[in-house]
């Protein structure tokens, strides 16, 4: 009975939380997440706070924690594990500001190739280069088109001490030097793009890597999977998950970083994976393990392990006869791109509106 209500517990807590992320200013958000205040009074995230903010997770199943954040006032839900991030070290001193909680945001939300153009329409000389001031303006743009970025207020509304503008946030000394006389490549930003995505992945993995064992458990990848489904449906796939402790073979099973990023690798390639197993279901009628397993590596070049295939399968196996759901699959993988708020305005119009502005 303890379980069952403690799993309530985490449940309930975590759609509080996909609520917050998506409704809430950016303001509430960082001071839910942020766990560290400095001796001036400042609040700080760790790496793995600024994963928690921007990734919906439920709480690790070998944890007796049933929710991340808590805001002023109310009880803490006790010591949230953090993992170590060399690449926020080097990149930003391994604690994160909530202007610098904006511009990771920022970077987090938008595509990589809205960042390319907006690159080069600041690249005059079309070196492939641009300074300070110009990558500045980069990112007003690129917030300016994102909700969160456009809608905070420096942290002043909630009396957080936000030292500086927002303008001046981020990795800027990185990027430019502490003179900012350097100037930026076009290559380097967006490798900088992409290192930052791996490293949220792994610290999403690392979270529910509770004990660092380098592996989790089939229920924790299940629970990294559903996390981004609607709320209105999540139950029925949550009964589903919390029947893998009960099979004997799956119970046993744990998942690599390797095995959790060629998951993630399928996801970003969702399109044609997904057009794939549609075509393939209509004209066979019934998809099978190997058959999923064919088209991630012919379509996608992903290859999945048997493990994988088989926990997928036992979540959108819906009436448990060896054949996938497709629909249902696809509909919550699509929902699985971060639950970071949505731009403020959508498509090329609405990105060169604000390019205008």
């Amino acid at each position: 009975m303890f379980l069952f209500g403690d799993a309530l517990r985490k449940k309930v807590f975590f759609n509080y939380e996909k609520r917050l992320r998506l409704h809430s200013p950016p303001e509430k958000i960082f001071e839910y997440f942020a766990t560290f205040q400095s001796a001036d009074g400042e609040v700080l995230m760790k790496p793995s706070d600024l994963m928690r903010a921007v990734v919906p997770v439920f709480p690790p199943s070998e944890s007796s924690l049933v929710r991340d954040g808590f805001l002023k006032g109310e009880r803490s839900p006790g010591e949230l594990r953090s993992a170590p991030s060399k690449f926020f070290d080097v990149a930003n001193g391994g604690l994160i500001s909530f202007k610098e909680y904006i511009f990771f945001v920022t970077l987090l939300a938008i595509p990589e190739s809205c960042f390319s153009v907006a690159f080069k329409m600041f690249d005059t000389d079309n070196d492939r280069e641009i300074n300070r001031d110009e990558f500045k303006k980069v990112m007003a743009l690129m917030r300016a088109h994102n909700r969160q970025g456009a809608s905070h207020r420096n942290g002043r509304s909630r009396g957080l001490k936000a030292n500086g503008s927002v303008e001046d946030g981020g990795s800027l000394d990185y990027f430019f030097g502490k003179g900012g006389k350097a100037r930026l490549h076009h290559e380097t930003f967006i490798q900088f793009m992409k290192d930052l995505h791996d490293e949220i992945l792994r610290l999403e993995f690392a979270h529910y890597d509770y004990n660092s064992q380098g592996k989790i458990s089939a229920k924790d990848f299940a629970l990294s999977i559903i996390a981004a489904a609607d709320s209105s449906y999540l139950n029925e796939l949550f009964k589903r998950v919390e029947r893998l402790n009960s099979d004997p073979h799956l119970s046993e099973v744990r998942i690599t970083l390797e095995e959790f990023k060629q998951f993630a690798e399928l996801r970003d390639k969702l399109r044609p994976f997904s057009f794939a197993l549609s075509g393939y279901g209509k004209v066979n009628g019934f998809l099978t393990r190997e058959d999923f397993k064919r088209v991630a590596s012919h379509v996608c070049g992903v290859s999945l392990t048997d493990s994988v295939v088989e926990i997928i399968f036992n979540i959108f196996d819906k009436n448990r006869d060896g054949s996938l759901n497709i629909d249902e699959f696809v509909k919550v993988l699509h929902k699985q791109q971060r639950d970071i708020p949505q731009p403020v305005a959508s498509g090329i119009m609405g990105f060169l509106s604000q390019y205008r502005k």
